[in-house]
């Protein structure tokens, strides 16, 4: 198969150019201006707020004027993340794309189709003079993945839609109702640097090789956490030698499972090898506990030259027993769902600093109460250790509603194509439709889109078969929007 046989056409088309612009969080400056081009080239009203998200309008096709207003939304940010062995600039190179069978990956970096074959979906029905539908406004929201920055800052009669369909989901055949609510918790500890001791072996300590993945989606998977297996080994040293920690750094988003992490350290001279023995016999116990999830899991030591400065003794023990402490992974299980994850936390980052060394760490839950006790608890755990400690105003989640009408209409929808009922579901990742709530109570709203893998790390990849299925779908529901009150 080659790109260009690729199926549906238009959205794989449009898919390629949104490959082509670049779009990290925070600097959509490029993505929002194609986008605003586009709706100029096919004489389309667009607009776009303070914050930077995009509204185009489309009218609807003769005869279906009286039809309820549809909301398209989709985010333009992607997550950069590249191998450590990828030469490629977010900020100015395109995204490489590349047909693995029946999958849809890119060169060493995510692809981006988180969201963007959500954006890529909304301008197909935008440029096509074939589709039936009744009014449509697509939006486009900035800095969904580090902040919801977009859907924050939306003011209320931006838009006026009365059904919103998000199309950032990641399972085909599941149409989502709920999302989870998150806040994110950030530890600064205190890291003063003296004299490095004479007479010690210096070596770099690295994990790498994991699956990694989505906070949210993933975060059930039994995934290694990088972070939390290269402390695990540094506080098996430190209770048996006088370990020295130089350096320290891991992950880097605070919204995906670490994949890499490494630390340089120093032992007495005497404990030269016994380092390495005990690395050996650690590395074949977590090899063992994620053989299933984690089959190329490494651990590498290798010498070093001595360092001038190490970490003040006892501010590293605080910090490496804290890290240690703190919780990461599932926490509950919702006992409404079964299968959802209800709370859980991520330890997403560890970046040493000038005098400090900064932790970054998220918290989800689908109950706002149990979600602030997950933060207060990571954050007893870092206060323990010395560090200041903030935890950020957070984002709500998206309360479940069965007896929504655009869920029967998908739902119907589904199973009139494909023969199958759909999978009704919450998801515990989040969505930006909780914000949306905030400032639109009235809208309907349900969540679907194709089949995505390994989201948020260079692993992501989006089934091909799945996209046309979803096309078909989202153009099904297209066509079956009621008539407005």
């Amino acid at each position: 198969m080659e790109k260009k046989d690729l199926k549906p056409a238009l959205v794989f088309h449009y898919f390629e150019e949104v490959c082509g612009v670049p779009r990290p969080s925070k600097k959509e400056g490029k993505i929002r201006a194609y986008l605003l081009d586009f709706a100029e080239k096919n004489g389309l009203p667009a607009k776009s707020d303070e914050a930077g998200n995009v509204l185009i309008t489309k009218p609807a096709t003769p005869g279906k004027e009286n039809l309820k207003t549809v909301i398209l939304q989709s985010h333009m940010d992607m997550v950069c993340e590249k191998n450590k062995d990828t030469r490629h600039d977010f900020d100015t190179d395109p995204i490489e794309t590349y047909i693995d069978g029946e999958w849809l990956r890119a060169k060493g970096t995510t692809l981006g189709a988180d969201n963007g074959i959500g954006i890529a979906t909304e301008l197909a029905i935008l440029a096509s003079d074939e589709i039936e539908h009744g009014p449509i406004q697509c939006l486009f929201t900035v800095d969904e993945e580090t902040g919801l920055t977009g859907a924050f800052a939306l003011k209320e009669g931006f838009m006026d839609g009365d059904i919103l369909i998000n199309l950032d989901s990641e399972d085909e055949g599941e149409l989502f109702i709920g999302c989870a609510g998150g806040a994110g918790t950030t530890a600064v500890f205190p890291c003063t640097m003296t004299a490095a001791p004479e007479g010690y072996f210096f070596f770099r300590v690295a994990v790498k090789g994991l699956t990694g993945g989505h906070s949210g989606d993933d975060i059930n998977k039994n995934r290694a956490n990088a972070n939390k297996l290269l402390n695990r080994y540094l506080v098996g040293l430190m209770r048996k030698y006088d370990l020295r920690l130089c350096e320290i750094d891991g992950g880097n988003l605070h919204n995906a499972i670490p994949r890499e992490a490494h630390a340089v350290c120093a032992v007495p001279m005497a404990c030269k090898e016994a380092v390495r023995v005990d690395l050996n016999v650690y590395l074949s116990e977590v090899e063992s506990e994620y053989a299933v999830t984690e089959p190329d899991l490494q651990m590498d030591l290798e010498s070093e030259s001595p360092c001038a400065k190490v970490m003040d003794a006892e501010q590293m023990r605080c910090f490496l027993l804290s890290i240690y402490a703190v919780h990461n992974g599932v926490y509950a299980m919702s006992q409404d769902i079964p299968g959802l994850v209800e709370t859980s936390s991520n330890l997403a980052s560890i970046k040493q600093r000038e005098g400090c060394i900064k932790v970054v760490t998220s918290q989800r839950s689908s109950i706002l109460s149990s979600r602030m006790d997950m933060s207060q608890m990571v954050s007893a755990a870092f206060e323990l250790g010395g560090a200041k400690v903030e935890t950020g105003d957070g984002y709500p989640g998206w309360k479940p509603n069965p007896s929504s009408e655009i869920l029967r209409i998908a739902a119907e929808s589904y199973k009139r194509l494909f023969g199958v009922e759909p999978k009704v579901k919450a998801i515990h990742a989040g969505l930006e439709c909780g914000l949306f709530l905030e400032k639109y109570p009235s809208l309907d709203m349900v969540s679907f889109g194709p089949t995505l893998r390994g989201v948020h790390s260079p692993d992501e990849r989006m089934l091909i078969p799945t996209v046309d299925k979803f096309w078909r779908h989202l153009l099904d529901v297209l066509a079956h929007i009621p008539v407005k009150a």
